[in-house]
């Protein structure tokens, strides 16, 4: 049996198909499910913009209570300096002395 020497073999990637002529934008079954891809993923990102709108919305109220518990707690402590008369020209003192024994603290 005789082998043609002068022909190249011809391999798996030599074969022609039909998908070779098909590009992705003239096949309609791809542009449909282009279509229905890239709606999922919007719906997708309008949750993710609507629970990052209700974590924001969260944050802000507790930051909130936390200054108006912060003022609170600021107008009691300032109360209770103003009434005993323990300070000089309305500056806060420190509720500690450092002394040569140590440390001190008032209760």
């Amino acid at each position: 049996m005789a082998v043609h020497r002068n022909k190249p073999r011809r391999g798996l990637n030599d074969i022609r198909t039909m998908s070779d002529m098909l590009t992705e934008t003239s096949n309609p079954q791809r542009k449909f499910l282009k279509l229905a891809m890239l709606s999922m993923e919007k719906v997708r990102r309008g949750k993710e913009r609507e629970s990052a709108r209700c974590r924001i919305e969260d944050i802000d109220a507790r930051t909130a209570e936390i200054e108006a518990e912060s003022e609170s707690l600021l107008q009691l402590t300032g109360a209770n300096r103003n009434t005993t008369g323990n300070t000089k020209d309305n500056q806060p003192q420190p509720a500690h002395r450092l002394n040569r024994h140590g440390l001190k603290l008032k209760y």
